[in-house]
């Protein structure tokens, strides 16, 4: 009876949710051999995102951070018609947000302005793109800021425990890559070297163009057909995809004067195509609700645990935490992990995490721009824009034996970081756990 009852206030849960994505049906169209994905709005703001696929994948090691720069200088050099200062001036007088961007898998050149004010942002988005300056004086000043906002990247311990883990665990990946590089490669990068950068990934083969605004698409597909023409083809380019998986538990660390002291794990996570990736993205929301439980509310061991499933190229699950007691931590962390595997989630944590789950997911999609940003990202991680669209129906048919399933199948051996007074940790007991390690996921 709890069981249906549960059932039911999910269904009237999910009835009430507005879509923000319920507006005129999105539809895509090619341009040039680039695909342009169209949401209707339903308002007068435009947002536009081009994407430009690669991200860690498009560069060496040794040049770390060489896209987040290139993507800065888009439009804080100016370009070949707008000094700097003329170009921040006009968007300036009609409110309008230019400005680029890189992660592990993409980098992302956007526009948002009034409807009314299209002709004359267009413009401007479209000079950033495709006549860039590069100025020199103005370069080495947003290199200067990249490398300010590195020190005080690496004065935050969850931020350099978290990139600790990723140099550790994709060791030999470009996922052990940083996109915004290192302070002694961000030095050594010249404007020049930066721009031929750009140059070579803006390519009609990399590009993805998403659109969310009230806009014919007669007028779409002109602009878009004049942007591209001074665009070269390029080869054909296909983002790779790997699985994660670690066959043995290892523990690194290093010692760091800190108030507390920082762990993080990462282990498996299902691929982006994967048939139990929605599966698994609940059962973590919901793992992630027992682990804040039993870490800090009933051990006091951790003021902030965290655990998450961190999606990409290379999809991973994450467990992190700051303590004085790690060795009981891990302790608490293999008796959870035992027992969920053991005896797996309730029909009633699944209800309420599907409503939570939907329900943020919409709120935090109101806007143009995050709609852009979801519709982007499943285009280019997933190759399938229609996704976002979809996604209520993949999450209301996950069944409490696909969560538990999914769960089982991935979390398993870890690989643990540290850092913080080495002498309050025993190695030992983050190798030699005890959980049941999977072996071969399923859907691989």
């Amino acid at each position: 009876m709890k069981k249906n009852k549960l059932m039911l206030l999910f269904i009237a849960a999910i009835s009430i949710i507005k879509p923000a994505f319920a507006q005129n049906k999105a539809y895509e169209t090619t341009v040039d051999g680039v695909k342009v994905i169209v949401q209707p709005s339903g308002n007068d703001i435009v947002e536009i995102q081009t994407v430009i696929k690669g991200g860690l994948q498009n560069y060496p090691a040794d040049k770390m951070g060489i896209e987040s720069l290139a993507m800065t200088a888009l439009t804080e050099c100016g370009t070949v018609n707008h000094a700097k200062n003329s170009f921040k001036d006009a968007l300036d007088k009609v409110s309008a947000e230019l400005s680029g961007s890189t992660n592990k898998d993409y980098a992302v050149i956007r526009m948002n302005c009034i409807k009314t004010d299209f002709d004359a942002v267009w413009k401007l988005y479209t000079e950033a793109i495709t006549q860039p300056r590069f100025d020199t004086v103005e370069f080495k000043r947003i290199k200067q800021d990249a490398i300010n906002s590195l020190k005080e990247t690496e004065g935050e311990p969850d931020a350099a425990i978290d990139k600790f883990a990723n140099k550790v665990a994709f060791a030999g990946r470009d996922y052990a890559k940083d996109p915004q590089g290192t302070q002694a490669i961000i030095e050594k990068l010249t404007a020049k070297e930066t721009k031929t950068y750009y140059q070579s990934i803006l390519t009609r083969s990399r590009m993805v163009i998403v659109v969310v605004a009230d806009l014919d698409k007669a007028v779409i597909e002109s602009k878009v057909k004049e942007m591209l023409s001074v665009i070269k083809p390029g080869t054909p380019y296909t983002l790779k995809k790997s699985f994660f998986r670690i066959y043995n538990n290892t523990f690194s660390s290093e010692s760091r004067d800190l108030a507390t002291n920082y762990v993080e794990g990462v282990t498996s996570g299902p691929q982006l195509d994967a048939p139990d990736f929605y599966s698994f993205m609940v059962a973590m929301r919901i793992f992630a609700n027992r682990h804040f439980l039993d870490v800090r509310t009933k051990n006091g061991l951790s003021y902030a645990p965290q655990a998450w499933f961190s999606t990409g190229t290379t999809s991973v699950a994450k467990f992190a935490v700051s303590t004085t007691q790690p060795d009981k931590y891990i302790a608490v962390f293999d008796k959870l992990v035992d027992s969920t595997k053991n005896h797996g989630f309730t029909a009633a944590e699944l209800a309420d995490m599907k409503v939570t789950f939907l329900t943020g997911f919409y709120y935090k999609n109101e806007t143009n721009f995050a709609q852009a940003s979801s519709i982007a990202a499943n285009e280019v991680l997933h190759d399938d824009w229609k996704r976002s669209l979809t996604l209520i129906d993949n999450i209301k048919k996950i069944t409490i034996e696909d969560a538990n399933t999914a769960f089982r199948n991935y979390i398993g051996n870890t690989v643990w970081v540290y850092q913080g007074d080495t002498k309050k940790v025993n190695p030992v007991l983050f190798t030699n756990g005890t959980i049941k390690r999977a072996d071969n996921p399923v859907g691989q």
